[in-house]
């Protein structure tokens, strides 16, 4: 099999946080996303049993939350940290956000149930594939962007300020601002 990291002294995560293939199982990674496992179970534990408490354990979680922001439990990471999520947004039970490459999610935006924001990427050729080679692209949402139920939106994405995605669109490409989605590829039906 191929060398893919001759002459790269990097890390795993190194490569990971650069955006560059990398192999995922790699133990500090795996160190950080059991970290991030019992801060998801901590918040969802304490927003039944304590509310008062569980904000510290999300802000703890997450990379930034904003002021008065509240993402619903469940929420499922890969570290958290990577995610950023500005003031009075909103999200909904079953948010996923696999931050394996940085997620920005804008101000005052709501997020429906069961959405997930995924960054991984795989390689297409079989050869890499076997050796388990993942890369990744961030993720951004604007300011009051809506998300219906169910979206997915894939790696490298960013959507427009003032844009809604209907529930069940899966966003394969940029959206711009201002407009309406909806569909399986997302496509624009709307100009706001």
């Amino acid at each position: 099999m191929k060398d893919y990291f001759a002459g790269d002294d990097r890390t795993n995560r190194e490569r990971m946080l650069a955006g560059d293939l990398y192999i995922a199982d790699d133990p500090d990674n795996a160190r950080l996303a059991q970290l991030a496992t019992r801060l998801q179970a901590e918040y969802a534990r304490r927003t039944v049993e304590d509310p008062d408490t569980a904000r510290p354990v999300l802000e703890e979680l997450l990379g930034e939350l904003g002021e008065d922001a509240y993402l619903k439990p469940p929420i499922y990471v890969d570290y958290g940290t990577h995610v950023r999520v500005g003031p009075r947004t909103f999200a909904n039970f079953g948010l996923v956000l696999l931050d394996v490459a940085p997620i920005t999610i804008g101000a005052d935006c709501q997020i429906g149930p069961n959405v997930q924001l995924l960054t991984p990427t795989h390689p297409i050729d079989p050869e890499p594939r076997r050796d388990k080679l993942e890369a990744a692209e961030p993720i951004t949402l604007g300011d009051n962007v809506w998300l219906g139920g169910g979206v997915i939106v894939c790696p490298g994405v960013t959507i427009g300020d003032n844009t809604v995605v209907g529930a069940g669109a899966v966003v394969t490409k940029d959206l711009p601002a201002d407009v309406v989605a909806v569909g399986n590829p997302a496509r624009v039906v709307k100009q706001l």
